[in-house]
């Protein structure tokens, strides 16, 4: 066993990482050892980072321990730089967490001074000053190349800073001149969040903590008023919601809803939070109360503001709409299922269930076009999976079954109609796969079927015949 981290009294009594748990209790007996848990490292991490987002919605994370924020345009919300900066570190510090941390106008130059230096903020013009008194290590470099530099007792970046860049190009490759042309800010370095940024949002910062579902509900409302000039401005509604709840303690719970058309109206709005709220407030732990209330729009489409006709004709599918949003907002987006053409010829292709919402959604570009027709002659129910169909009696060769049986009952055939041929596709099933004759046949009880034999009398197998599906 070894150690893997270390806090700052270790580091002062001389204690190294990677060293022997052994060495060091030898060392010193009284030391206190956790075993590592990478797991509960990351959650709590992740965690750190969801608070974060009251900063900026541009969280990235930076290795196991560490994260980067993008605050470009958000300081003067926390009166500058400095300030934010303060604020951070002192919430970390009251919630139990010793952090450091340095703003720059460059990623590397901020990673490098809040774990090789003092936490602060560094102007453009004291960029370099500030890089040169910092260990070569500062510079995200791998292991191997810190020590192949510290051997030539290049031990500070300041060592390499103004050194002729082809002889270090040759000696360590291109990693060194561009992890510090990173730090210097002459390279970008783009921070990759770890969410989707939402395209717009708004929130309310609370005087005193709420916690009641009717209170979250009220303050959502009013936060979605705040938003509606938005999105009348870019001429779109909202299709996907997200409600972020910050709690006192630090904790951030996030509710997503959807909407199958484009919404803009608070009420609408708040109305769809309001069913998703009744079925997870059980499990929404307010503790001591939300502190901020934020809403976000991660999926918008254009909204169509023409009237409806006299007659009403659009009520029908308004009223529709407003149904499946309440119900998916409060069960889940596939508690409702559709049907939806597929560009296949093989039946168990054709049509594939979706989420309602997802089809009301995208019905006006399905109408213009990218589907076969519906074709009538199908039946109402088709199996998934086609049943073997045991035959008694069948015309030969291309006739269909006179007497079958299926599912233990025996039947006998009145009406037919077919064969309809459907050959699979060769692309996905191989070149080898056999075709189907398809029939539509009923029995004497009324029973109507859809049938279909696979593979045709005469060859060296003998077709066999199966159930695909029933009419009403």
């Amino acid at each position: 066993m070894r150690l893997t981290a270390l806090d700052e009294l270790a580091e002062r009594l001389g204690l190294k990482k990677e060293q022997g748990v052994a060495e060091a209790r030898a060392m010193y007996p009284t030391i206190e050892v956790v075993e590592e848990d990478p797991a509960a490292d990351r959650r709590l991490l992740e965690a750190i980072a969801d608070w974060c987002d009251r900063y900026t919605p541009l969280v990235a994370f930076d290795g196991k321990d560490g994260l980067f924020l993008d605050i470009t345009g958000c300081t003067h919300l926390f009166g500058g730089e400095k300030a934010l900066l303060k604020d951070v570190l002192s919430r970390l510090f009251h919630m139990g967490i010793d952090a450091r941390g340095a703003i720059s106008s460059s990623p590397g130059l901020s990673w490098a001074v809040s774990r090789f230096g003092q936490s602060g903020v560094i102007e453009d013009e004291e960029t370099e000053r500030v890089l040169m008194s910092l260990p070569i290590a500062a510079l995200r470099l791998q292991g191997q190349t810190v020590d192949a530099l510290k051997k030539l007792g290049l031990k500070y970046i300041g060592d390499v800073i103004n050194a002729p860049r082809a002889p270090l190009t040759r000696r360590f490759g291109p990693e060194l001149l561009l992890r510090l042309d990173q730090a210097l800010g002459h390279e970008d370095e783009p921070v990759s969040p770890r969410r989707p940024v939402a395209s717009l949002s708004a929130e309310s910062r609370l005087i005193e903590p709420i916690g009641t579902e009717e209170q979250i509900l009220a303050v959502t409302r009013q936060v979605a008023v705040s938003l509606q000039p938005s999105l009348e401005a870019r001429g779109a509604g909202g299709r996907v919601f997200e409600l972020v709840l910050f709690r006192v303690d630090g904790r951030v719970f996030r509710i997503s809803v959807g909407a199958s058309q484009p919404l803009r109206e608070p009420k609408f709005i708040a109305g769809l939070f309001s069913e998703r709220l009744q079925a997870v407030y059980d499990d929404l732990d307010a503790g001591y109360g939300f502190e901020i209330v934020r809403l976000n729009v991660l999926q918008h489409d254009p909204f169509n503001e023409a009237q409806a006709d006299f007659e009403g004709d659009r009520q029908g599918e308004i009223s529709l709409s407003a149904f499946v949003d309440r119900v998916s907002a409060r069960l889940g987006a596939d508690c409702l299922q559709s049907f939806q053409l597929r560009e296949s010829h093989v039946p168990e292709r054709a049509v594939i269930a979706v989420p309602t919402m997802d089809k009301l959604s995208r019905r006006g570009k399905a109408e213009q076009g990218g589907s076969l027709p519906f074709r009538e002659e199908r039946p109402l129910r088709l199996f998934a999976t086609p049943e073997p169909v045991e035959t008694i009696l069948a015309e030969v060769p291309d006739g269909p079954p006179q007497i079958f049986r299926w599912r233990r009952m025996q039947h006998q055939v009145a009406k037919s109609e077919g064969p309809e041929r459907i050959a699979m596709e060769w692309w996905i099933d191989g070149s080898d796969a056999e075709a189907r004759d398809y029939f539509r046949i009923e029995d004497e009880a009324g029973h109507r079927f859809w049938i279909y034999r696979r593979g045709f009398y005469g060859q060296e197998l003998d077709p066999r015949w199966f159930m695909h599906g029933v009419f009403a």
